[in-house]
């Protein structure tokens, strides 16, 4: 009994809360009106009074309106201000029924009914509504009737009886609409008992059962659509039945389907549906079709799910869209770092070349400029490198089998590093063993891999010195085994540690990469070159006494070195001044090929961007354009289009050549697809640079 009194307490108070903008909307309404019966003072205090207590009302039922239980003292307070509330209204009925005036009679009247038949509207929802705001207040309002002031000397037995009879249609009203809900009850309770023992059975079933109208009405779900699907049956009852196939897959199934309408008989499909979280199931489904109790034609279809059976090929699909995703950000990433790297190259290979050249710089200072010049080209190797290591992985990478002396990449390669060494007060030695006679190889490579070790034994080594040994010995079949080892006193690694260390973007420890900066990437490519070069390669270290290096190469022996021919003079043949146009966003660059051309006859014209190279074609006249490709404003690519499409004869046969830090194999064929004629990556080389300047215009003239 305790129980049920709660509960309908906490009914009770839900509904109340739920009402309340409306009570007190219709409270400030009503005060306002009585103003002109009742003296306002009343009606503000009958406002003041209703609006504290239907905020308390509110406060003390939002715990139950949120589906909360409430402890015994706050269901009495709540219950308290209902039952203040509608005390209230009856004063303010009785005050008019005391005013003297026959309309604050009739509004007295039509108050006292409106507040029992609003609570008798209520009851439908909480009986203990009825009784605190409609029962006993109506008791109140007859009793106030027959006992209280007569001011209107009214005959109390007509009002009395009509109010009585009022009171009970209200109770009778009261009566039939519980009389309603508790049969609705015990159905609700009969139903769910039915629905328990149903479920009990529907959610022991795998498969899908549902039932459909031919037009995609669902009729039935099983529950079982859940575990399936992740939709409740409540959500997929608001979809039609085809919301949920695949997009690639809606259309046929619809067309077999159809097809089973017209023809009858059973189908059996296999196709996609899509979860709630978006991933795509494969189902198998069984089709028939059934009429119902009215006559109409249905789909009745068992569904289970077969994504095992179809595994292996969606592993392989995305395993093979994971791989082309890969390739694209790696592509995109060798795009960005060729450009990135090689344009800061370009001026300092080109400004080394000029300055090494020059006749007014002494001995050692010509020297230390050729050092620059050959540790710029040596860093240019070691980003070509970097930028192709998809292509190591992936063994496109060729290696030139060409004469060279075993000797001459290690000592130039030491004789680079010497002074940074010496920087750092390190001893640099290189020592020999064995006959050390010329073999066919990759010298660049192997150049590569000996930056790599030595600049790793400079860097990790703080006292002491750094080694280099060649050993040379005979192998089988008329080769040479050559051996390079590079030793140094410095921190040194465990053998654990070593294991790791010629994995990609691995270094011994994450501290290394803080304290010494690198990527961790030099030791795998130097890895690979050596395994492409069919060689081998490892190390061996104590912590805290040094670390050894090492690679071993066996390579075809040669009978002798190809002489090394001295480079023709760099010369710019033209019958005329060649005027030229370079279009070039950085600054350094455009004085870079300035001062490269300024000892030949070459009038230049320059551009800082795609818009500005227009404009200038259409009102000059030139010989070849050199375009960037990369620049604000307007790109080379776009500009070169733009200018293939002016309207003007004389440019027809103007060449125009891409110079770049765009050389990947993809860019290059970008840059021609738009319009170019021919490629000049950078950094610029001097003599590519004087034999493109030499060659288009003088095919352009010839083909004129």
């Amino acid at each position: 009994m305790r129980a049920l009194l709660d509960d309908g307490l906490d009914e009770l108070a839900a509904k109340t809360y739920e009402g309340f903008p409306l009570r007190m909307a219709v409270t400030a309404a009503v005060a306002a009106l009585m103003t002109t019966l009742l003296p306002w003072q009343a009606c503000a205090a009958f406002l003041a009074f209703q609006t504290v207590s239907e905020s308390l009302c509110a406060l003390a039922s939002r715990r139950q309106y949120l589906g909360f239980k409430a402890s015994p003292a706050l269901r009495l307070a709540q219950l308290s201000t209902v039952l203040a509330g509608s005390i209230s209204w009856m004063t303010l009925g009785a005050l008019l029924w005391m005013s003297g005036a026959p309309a604050g009679a009739v509004c007295a009247t039509v108050l006292w009914l409106s507040v029992i038949y609003f609570a008798q509207t209520n009851a439908y929802q909480s009986p203990l509504g009825f009784v605190v705001g409609g029962a006993l207040p109506g008791a109140g309002m007859l009793a106030w009737v027959l006992l209280g002031p007569n001011p209107l000397d009214l005959p109390l037995l007509p009002v009395l009886g009509l109010l009585l009879l009022a009171f009970g249609f209200a109770i009778d009203g009261v009566m039939r609409t519980l009389a309603i809900r508790r049969k609705f009850e015990e159905a609700q309770a009969r139903l769910r008992t039915s629905e328990i023992q149903y479920k009990v059975l529907a959610d022991n079933i795998t498969d899908v059962i549902a039932l459909n109208d031919l037009d995609g009405r669902r009729r039935y779900m099983s529950p079982s659509i859940e575990a399936t699907m992740g939709y409740s049956v409540e959500e997929l009852f608001e979809t039609s039945n085809f919301t949920f196939l695949h997009p690639e897959d809606s259309p046929w199934v619809r067309r077999e389907l159809a097809e089973l309408a017209e023809q009858s008989g059973e189908k059996t499909l296999q196709y996609r549906v899509l979860h709630k979280n978006g991933s795509a199931l494969w189902v198998e489904t069984n089709f028939g079709l059934i009429t119902s109790a009215e006559g109409a034609t249905q789909i009745l279809s068992v569904s289970r799910q077969i994504d095992a059976r179809k595994a292996l090929e969606t592993e392989l699909v995305e395993a093979r869209k994971r791989a082309e995703d890969a390739a694209a950000a790696k592509s995109d990433f060798l795009a960005n770092m060729t450009h990135e790297l090689r344009t800061p190259l370009n001026a300092i290979v080109g400004f080394s070349g000029i300055l090494r050249r020059s006749p007014r710089l002494k001995a050692q200072d010509a020297h230390h400029s050729g050092l620059i010049h050959d540790a710029s080209t040596t860093l240019l190797e070691l980003v070509n490198s970097v930028l192709d290591f998809s292509r190591l992985e992936a063994g496109a990478v060729e290696v030139e089998a060409r004469p060279f002396d075993p000797e001459a990449p290690v000592r130039a390669i030491a004789e680079l590093l010497t002074e940074q060494a010496h920087a750092r007060g390190l001893t640099l030695t290189v020592q020999t063993r064995g006959r050390i006679e010329p073999l066919l190889g990759d010298a660049a490579r192997i150049r590569q891999v000996l930056l790599n070790f030595l600049s790793n034994a400079i860097k990790f080594t703080r006292q002491g010195g750094v080694s280099v040994t060649l050993i040379q010995e005979p192998a089988d079949n008329d080769c040479g085994r050559m051996r390079v080892e590079v030793a140094d006193t410095g921190i040194g690694v465990t053998q654990q540690q070593i294991e790791q260390l010629f994995e990609r973007f691995t270094q011994a420890d994450a501290s290394v990469s803080r304290q010494y900066g690198g990527t961790g990437l030099g030791l795998a490519i130097c890895k690979r070159i050596v395994e492409l070069m069919g060689g081998t390669l490892g190390a061996s270290s104590v912590p805290g006494e040094g670390s050894t290096f090492w690679f071993e190469l066996v390579l075809p022996r040669t009978d002798a070195l190809e002489e090394e021919v001295e480079a023709e003079p760099e010369t710019l043949d033209l019958e005329a001044p060649l005027r030229l146009l370079v279009v070039e966003d950085v600054a350094v660059n455009r004085e870079l090929i300035a001062a490269l051309l300024h000892p030949f006859d070459v009038l230049i014209e320059t551009a800082e961007n795609g818009e500005q190279a227009i404009a200038k074609v259409r009102d000059q006249v030139f010989d070849l354009v050199l375009m960037d490709v990369q620049m604000p404003v307007m790109d080379g690519l776009t500009a070169t289009r733009a200018i293939r499409a002016l309207d003007l004869p004389r440019l027809r046969g103007l060449p125009i050549i891409a110079m770049t830090a765009n050389v990947l194999p993809d860019q290059v064929q970008k840059c021609l697809d738009a319009g170019m004629d021919d490629h000049l990556g950078k950094p610029i080389e001097t003599a590519r640079l004087l034999a493109v300047l030499s060659e288009w215009p003088s095919r352009a003239h010839a083909a004129a």
